[in-house]
């Protein structure tokens, strides 16, 4: 590929391997012009090597200089720039490719150029090679578009049949668009069908509408009415699901039989429980069967004092037990000692259908109502993928593999922390590696509140900007060369800008995240398609006319 229309940034003077390169501007490009985290070509004799800029520095030829600045005298600033006075900026080669290799594999990078190599600005065909390129007519491309790099408009690709292979994490403090990341994201997956997804939306940002800071478009479409009967929702407040305009939301319910003492487990800070009240837990169980919540928040401080008697325990913690039980029921009207219908099955059913289910909270999302009920679909959906899926591997001639599935949850650090990790479900699924069919995607602003075991585990990081140092240093968590992006990160801006890096993108890049707008709407509806077809067929239609007379 010829680099003769690319701009020549400048040269390399010196470098390592390990600690990267570095290249002296070329006089004629502004210092002021670069940004962090911009994708670079150097052409070395042999190969040429895909590189990210990672600082900038301002550098002399000798100290002299700094010592008489000329101030406002603009002449002699213009005869000392890209001599005496010239910008450095530090290059982190991340692909290498052989100049003379015709079949344009990309290969890590294990050597460096030689002196004096020219730096040229990427190209669109450059972005096209090592990101690949969109084909919306191609039903079999995963690629797909999320934004585009700082300093040109064109698309940036992710794979996303790579991107749902694995557990993948999307990062950003608060306000810096996490939601609307998360969006572009799955409606990709929903567009190009690879998956089907079941999203706990906690703040009801994904089902019908979300609110938005643009004054000039302050509500934005959500899954449902980009994707139709592609997209089913249920809430666990229908209440709120109608007023906010969602006209067909369904109720769901949970059993008390459905609540396992592990979810009292995960809820043990929300509801001050300690160890001995959950033994206790285990020994009302055991005696009172599985409608043991129901029988025990019936049951008298009296019928208590017997139990003990008769069944050992302590009648405190119990009491403590059926206080705590009383408080959830309190919290959580979604909870009913007997719905009449089993939910999850039905959610089951929709998912293997091929549909993408959103569980809204509507005014139930208090943290306890959040983690319950995740926590209890999350468990019971999974014992079914396993018992699917195991019947699938002992059969596989006979038996159809389950549709892949990935899980959407948000505050992910509630149920993923190192203390509750390795028991709770999501903690299974993550280190599972997708042996089930089944995969996360984790929305937090506080991975550092994450266990660096399921941090390691994570194909794909999506981050936005963060400013908390532990928060960076667990999104590089597992990540080999993570110095050099640390500065990257910690210098995007505070909206619209996100580091993409991990299985579905041959090497770290940053990207200004598309627009969730109208253009969006039309190219995830079809609408794109039909008009171009329309044009095609006009200027088929035209060009006939015309040849016949």
């Amino acid at each position: 590929m010829s680099k003769k229309k690319a701009l020549c940034l400048g040269l390399i003077t010196q470098g390592s391997l390990s600690s990267g390169l570095e290249m002296r501007l070329d006089p004629k490009s502004s210092v002021e012009d670069l940004r962090v985290g911009r994708f670079v070509v150097i052409e070395g004799r042999t190969n040429r090597f895909f590189s990210m800029l990672t600082d900038v520095t301002l550098s002399t030829s000798s100290p002299q200089v700094l010592n008489f600045p000329p101030q406002s005298d603009n002449f002699l600033l213009d005869v000392l720039a890209g001599g005496a006075t010239y910008g450095s900026v530090k290059l982190q080669p991340m692909l290498m490719l052989e100049n003379s290799n015709g079949n344009q594999e990309l290969r890590p990078v294990k050597t460096i150029p030689s002196h004096f190599s020219p730096v040229f600005e990427a190209t669109e065909e450059d972005f096209s090679l090592v990101f690949g390129k969109e084909d919306k007519n191609n039903s079999a491309d995963f690629h797909f578009n999320v934004g585009q790099p700082l300093n040109m408009d064109i698309p940036v690709c992710l794979n996303l049949g790579k991107f749902i292979e694995r557990s993948n994490g999307i990062f950003g403090k608060s306000g810096t668009g996490k939601s609307f990341l998360t969006r572009i994201f799955l409606s990709g997956i929903i567009k190009k069908d690879l998956a089907s997804m079941l999203i706990f939306d906690m703040h009801n940002e994904y089902g019908w509408q979300a609110m938005s800071e643009n004054k000039s478009q302050p509500r934005v479409k959500g899954l449902k009415q980009l994707f139709a009967d592609d997209v089913v929702v249920y809430s666990l407040d229908s209440e709120s699901s109608r007023a906010r305009g969602l006209p067909d939301a369904r109720e769901l319910y949970i059993s008390y039989d459905q609540i396992e003492i592990e979810d009292l487990e995960l809820l043990k800070a929300e509801l001050s429980l300690t160890e001995v009240t959950l033994e206790n837990a285990y020994i009302i169980r055991e005696k009172l069967g599985s409608n043991w919540i129901a029988n025990l928040l019936a049951m008298t401080g009296e019928e208590i004092e017997e139990f003990t008697e008769i069944h050992k325990g302590h009648p405190t913690a119990i009491k403590t037990l059926q206080r705590r039980l009383n408080t959830i029921v309190q919290k959580t009207s979604y909870l009913k000692p007997e719905p009449g219908r089993n939910y999850v099955s039905e959610i089951l059913q929709q998912i293997q259908a091929g549909k993408h289910v959103v569980l809204e909270f509507g005014r139930q999302n208090n943290m306890l109502s959040y983690m319950l009920a995740t926590n209890i679909i999350t468990r019971r959906l999974h014992a079914n993928y396993v018992r699917l899926s195991e019947k699938h591997l002992a059969d596989p001639e006979n038996t159809q593999a389950p549709r892949k599935l990935m899980i959407v949850i948000e505050e992910a650090h509630k149920f993923l922390s190192p203390q509750l990790a390795k028991q709770t479900i999501f903690g299974i699924i993550a280190r599972e590696m997708r042996k089930y069919f089944v995969t996360l995607l984790i929305v937090d602003q506080r991975p550092s509140g994450i266990d660096p075991e399921i941090l390691s585990q994570l194909g794909t990081r999506v981050t936005a900007l963060l400013n908390d140092d532990r928060d960076i240093d667990a999104v590089f968590t597992g990540v080999s060369g993570s110095q050099t992006l640390r500065t990257v990160l910690s210098q995007l801006d505070p909206k619209q800008q996100a580091l993409v890096l991990g299985y579905a993108v041959p090497m770290p890049v940053v990207i200004r995240t598309r627009a969730f707008n109208s253009n969006f709407y039309r190219e995830m509806s079809g609408q794109e398609q039909i008009e171009q077809g329309t044009k095609a067929a006009n200027a088929m239609i035209e060009l006939f006319g015309q040849s016949n007379s």
